[in-house]
């Protein structure tokens, strides 16, 4: 996908043939993760009439970015890249953002509400990240600091719980491991740097948030130990906003429950019909 920031990869699935355009979405991955993590929830909502465009932030996976630069990676210029790739869909969007994509889709809609028909915040929080992630962040971030990426994989295979990185549960939509392998090793160490770090530090603009004229959703799974359920309840709560709890999916409800997930992302969006498909 051609931007004003650059160029961004992306799965861009149309909506299912014979069914009438309701909208398009913006979908943007977590921590660690990928486009890919949204390839489960593709089909379901393109039969409920909404093309879905996943996408690869700068430095991740297979979207370019610099290696070692952190400053690139700082959170408005996520946001910013955010804004440019609605520009390029075509607006009014959807916009979901899953863990650290939605801290990331939280700043571009502070920063510009205008290019966005909602917001999904899916299994993200109000502010940094539980004591027990952010042990795992900092276990990565010294990890990196004297490891190449390839040597940090080979040490996560070695764990007691190989299908854990160091923030928990790959997210990915991807379940081969030399796909998974691929991924970690396209990623940029800057990236994970940058971003581990605001995933521990974000602080609470949940009163800003509230204060922009757009609907809202607060969808997570029925367990998570990134951010406590009680905190995403009471966002919800600020943010007057349409609250699903996903039974039986934990952190990443795009992959342990799609169809469900599916189900409640598109009865979310018919609620707020967009004019459309936008274009790519």
């Amino acid at each position: 996908m051609r931007t004003a920031r650059g160029e961004f990869a992306v799965v861009d699935a149309p909506v299912a043939a014979g069914v009438e355009p309701r909208g398009v979405a913006l979908l943007l991955p977590g921590f660690t993760g990928s486009k890919e993590d949204f390839n489960p929830l593709h089909v379901p909502l393109a039969e409920r009439g909404y093309r879905t465009v996943a996408v690869d932030g700068r430095g991740q996976y297979e979207s370019d970015g610099p290696e070692h630069d952190e400053s690139a990676y700082a959170q408005e210029e996520l946001a910013r890249d955010v804004l440019a790739q609605a520009e390029a869909v075509g607006g009014p969007v959807h916009l979901l953002g899953h863990s650290l994509g939605g801290q990331i889709s939280r700043a571009a809609v502070l920063r510009d509400h205008s290019p966005f028909r909602s917001l999904t915040l899916m299994a993200s929080g109000p502010a940094q990240i539980s004591a027990s992630q952010q042990q795992r962040v900092q276990l990565l971030r010294d990890a990196l600091a004297g490891m190449t990426m390839a040597e940090v994989w080979e040490a996560m295979q070695s764990m007691s719980a190989p299908e854990e990185t160091a923030t928990g549960k790959l997210d990915g939509g991807l379940d081969n491991r030399e796909d998974l392998r691929r991924r970690w090793l396209g990623t940029r160490p800057a990236q994970l740097l940058a971003t581990g770090r605001q995933l521990c530090a974000e602080p609470d603009r949940v009163a800003e948030l509230a204060a922009v004229p757009l609907p809202f959703h607060v969808l997570s799974g029925a367990l998570d130990d990134t951010w406590p359920l009680a905190l995403l309840d009471r966002m919800a709560e600020q943010l007057k906003a349409r609250r699903t709890v996903v039974e039986g999916a934990e952190h990443s409800p795009n992959t342990d429950q799609p169809l469900a997930t599916a189900d409640a992302i598109a009865a979310f969006w018919d609620a707020h019909p967009d004019q459309g498909q936008g274009r790519l």
